[in-house]
C-alpha cells in the first residue's frame, strides 16, 4: 500500500519489504506500531498517556525493537534522539501535553537533524476526552521547522509512518506524526507487508551537527530554512497531497479524520483537497485547486491552521466563522455548519443516557487517603493527573487544584508561599501518584527542601500507571518488554532530596487509623513533610487473584442505616430504598466501609 504514495522515481528509495496479501482490523495506534515495525525500527520509546498509549504498547509486541517507557516524555524523546544520532531508525510517541514536556529536546533535534530516521508521535485529543486541554499540536511543526503527517485511517497511520522514517532521513530532519484520537482508536483494515531490516548507519563524530551552542546553531538555522524550502517543493509534489475531483460547486481542504467527516457529509457533491502532509504545506497545489471550484470550504477540528493559511494566499474561504473550535467535530455537527438543511442525522433512540460521573474503584487505596484529608477543612490540596485526580469528586471533595503532571508540588509550594504571606491558618497538601512522581514530581520536591517550604507532599504509591491501563514505571520492578528490572525506591528518593527522616511516614492507606496519625503528624509539622501512601492497586491481576472471592457485607440485624460507610464514596457501597447494601461483584475486601461503621455491622465473608 505504501507504493501509491510515492512518486515513480521514489519508490526504489522507499521500498520496504516483499508484499503480503493479508489484511487484519486495526486501530490507528495499532497501526503506527506495525509501521514501525515494517519500516525497520530499532528503539522506540514513550510515556504513557490516552489517546497514545496503544502505540508503545504494541510496538512492545515486536522483539525487534528496543522498546520501553521511560519516566517522562522529554527522557523517551531524548532517548529516540540519542538512537537516531547512532544511526537507528527510533520513534518517540505520546499525547498532547506530553510534546510540551518534549518540547525542548524537540526544537533543537529539529536544528542538529538526524542520522536514523526519527519519528515523533503526537495523539492530540480533541474534546479533551481525557486531556487537561486541547491544545492544537499542528502548530508545533511551523515554530520548530519539522515535517507534518496527518493520516486520516488505520491504513494511512501505517503507511505514513512507514513514509516518515524513509522522509526524515531523505531530508535530514525530525518528522512529527500527528493523530488525533478518533484516528487512534478507531479500526479499519490494513494491509501487512514484510519487515525492512533497516541496516543501522554508522555513526560519525561530527560535532559541527550534534552540538549545538549558540555559534552551531546560529549555522545549523540556516541549514534548516534551505531544507524547508526544498521540503516546500517536496509537499507539492508528494502524492500525501492530493486532489479528488467531483462536482465543482464545493470544495473543500481537509486533512485527518476530518476527510472522513467530510467525505461523509458531502459524498460526490463536492472536491477535495485532502492534505497528508500538513507541514511545509503546498501552496501552488492549493491555488490550482482553489481555481478549479466555485466555493470552498476549510473543515478542521480545533484552531483554523489550515485556514489561516489558505486565507493567506488571497484565497477566500469559509470555516471557523461556521465549524466550531472547541469541541470534536463529527458528521452532524458539520451538515448542521455548513448545510442549512441539515441533512440525515444518525440513527437516535429518544433515550438519555443516565449520568456516570467517574468515581474512583471500589477499593481504591487512594481512598483512604483522601477521607482522611477531608475531615481537615482549612487544608488546600493540590491534586495531580492520574487516578487521584478523582479525589475532587463528592462525597471525598478533598482537591482544589489540578494543572499538569508534577505541578500538585509546585502549585502547592507557590499555594503556601501566599498563605505564609497573608498569615492564612491553612495548610497545604499535594497529592502525587508514584509515575507521576518519576515523571515530574521529583525536582518539585527538591525545590521544597532547597527553598524550605512548609507543605506536606502525599505521595499516593499503588505501584503500577493506573489511569492509562497499567503500564509499567520505575517502581514497578518490569520494563515494557517484560524484563525485570531494578525497582526505584521512593522512601530513598524522598530521603536522598533532604526531606528529614522524622518528617517521614510510610503508611498502608486501607489502615485508617494510621493513615490518620500520619496525616495528624503532617498537619502539625513545621516543615516538609512527605507521606508515602504505599498500597498496590485494586485492581492489579495479582491483587485480584489474591483477593479472590473475598468480599464484606452488612448484618441488615446490626445496620443503624447511618450511612457513615457511604462517607468513603465506595461504588460498591449503596443505599438502596433505605438499605445498606454491598455489591459483592464489586468490593474486593479492602475493609475501608467495616472501619467506618461503628456497630460492628459489616463483615468480612468468603474467608
Amino acid at each position: 500500500m505504501l507504493k501509491y504514495l510515492l512518486n515513480e522515481d521514489e519508490k526504489e528509495l522507499y521500498q520496504t519489504g516483499g508484499d503480503k496479501t493479508m489484511k487484519i482490523i486495526m486501530t490507528g495506534n495499532e497501526a503506527v506500531a506495525r509501521g514501525a515495525y515494517e519500516a525497520g525500527c530499532h528503539v522506540a520509546a514513550a510515556y504513557p498517556g490516552t489517546p497514545s498509549t496503544e502505540i508503545l504498547e504494541n510496538i512492545s509486541n515486536y522483539k525487534e525493537i528496543n522498546s520501553e517507557w521511560a519516566p517522562n516524555e522529554k527522557v523517551a524523546l531524548e532517548v529516540a534522539c540519542g538512537a537516531s544520532i547512532a544511526g537507528g531508525r527510533a520513534l518517540a510517541a505520546m499525547k498532547h501535553v506530553g510534546l510540551n514536556v518534549a518540547a525542548d529536546p524537540l526544537f533543537t533535534i529539529a536544528y542538529e537533524g538526524v542520522n536514523g530516521g526519527l519519528v515523533v508521535v503526537t495523539a492530540d485529543d480533541p474534546g479533551c476526552h481525557s486531556s487537561q486541554n486541547e491544545q492544537d499540536n499542528r502548530l508545533y511543526a511551523p515554530a520548530a521547522r519539522l515535517i507534518l503527517l496527518e493520516p486520516s485511517d488505520s491504513q494511512e497511520c501505517k503507511d505514513f509512518t512507514k513514509l516518515a522514517f524513509a522522509v526524515s532521513e531523505k531530508f535530514d530532519t525530525p518528522v512529527l506524526l500527528r493523530l488525533t484520537t478518533r484516528v487512534c482508536h478507531s479500526k479499519s483494515l490494513v494491509e501487512l507487508e514484510d519487515r525492512l531490516e533497516a541496516p543501522v548507519k554508522p555513526y560519525i563524530k561530527n560535532a559541527e551537527k550534534y552540538i549545538c551552542t549558540p555559534a552551531i546553531a546560529k549555522l545549523r538555522h540556516v541549514v534548516v530554512e534551505k531544507n524547508m524550502l526544498l521540503l516546500k517543493e517536496y509537499s507539492e509534489n508528494s502524492p500525501l497531497n492530493r486532489i479528488e475531483w467531483g462536482a465543482k460547486k464545493t470544495g473543500i481542504i481537509t486533512s485527518g479524520i476530518s476527510y472522513q467527516y467530510a467525505k461523509e457529509v458531502f459524498g460526490e457533491e463536492a472536491s477535495y483537497l485532502k492534505i497528508g502532509m500538513s507541514h511545509p504545506l503546498p501552496d501552488r497545489l492549493i491555488k490550482d485547486f482553489a481555481q478549479g471550484v466555485e466555493k470552498i470550504y476549510v473543515i478542521e477540528e480545533n484552531d483554523p491552521y489550515l485556514e489561516k493559511h489558505v486565507k493567506s494566499l488571497g484565497i477566500n474561504c469559509f470555516g471557523k466563522g461556521s465549524i466550531p473550535v472547541c469541541g470534536e467535530l463529527n458528521p452532524e455537527i458539520i451538515k448542521k455548519a455548513l448545510l442549512s438543511a441539515g441533512g440525515e442525522t444518525g440513527y437516535t433512540t429518544g433515550l438519555k443516557a443516565p449520568s456516570r460521573p467517574p468515581v474512583l474503584c471500589a477499593g481504591c487505596p487512594h481512598r483512604g487517603m483522601f477521607y482522611t484529608l477531608s475531615k481537615y477543612k482549612d487544608a488546600v490540596v493540590a491534586g495531580d493527573i492520574g487516578c487521584y485526580t478523582l479525589g475532587t469528586v463528592p462525597p471525598l471533595s478533598v482537591t482544589d487544584t489540578v494543572i499538569c503532571m508534577g505541578a500538585s508540588i509546585t502549585a502547592a509550594i507557590g499555594m503556601e508561599k501566599i498563605a505564609r504571606r497573608e498569615g492564612r491558618k491553612t495548610k497545604v497538601f499535594s497529592c502525587i501518584g508514584d509515575s507521576t512522581f518519576f515523571h515530574s514530581g521529583i525536582t518539585g520536591l527538591v525545590d521544597v527542601v532547597y527553598n524550605k517550604s512548609n507543605i506536606v507532599v502525599i505521595i499516593l504509591d499503588n505501584s503500577i500507571t493506573a489511569m492509562t491501563g497499567h503500564q509499567e514505571n520505575p517502581g514497578s520492578g518490569k520494563t515494557l518488554m517484560g524484563e525485570i528490572a531494578q525497582v526505584v525506591d521512593i522512601e530513598k528518593i524522598v530521603r536522598a532530596v533532604g526531606i528529614k527522616e522524622e518528617n517521614i511516614r510510610v503508611v498502608d492507606p486501607y489502615d485508617l487509623a494510621a493513615t490518620e496519625k500520619a496525616v495528624q503528624d503532617a498537619y502539625g509539622a513545621a516543615e516538609a513533610f512527605v507521606i508515602i501512601s504505599k498500597q498496590p492497586c485494586a485492581l492489579l491481576k495479582s491483587v485480584q487473584k489474591k483477593r479472590a472471592g473475598l468480599s464484606y457485607a452488612v448484618d441488615q440485624k446490626k445496620c443503624k442505616k447511618c450511612k457513615a460507610c457511604m462517607k468513603i464514596g465506595c461504588p460498591a457501597v449503596s443505599n438502596k430504598n433505605g438499605e445498606i447494601k454491598i455489591d459483592k461483584t464489586q468490593c474486593n475486601a479492602c475493609s475501608l466501609c467495616a472501619q467506618m461503621c461503628k456497630f460492628d455491622a459489616i463483615n468480612k465473608v468468603g474467608e
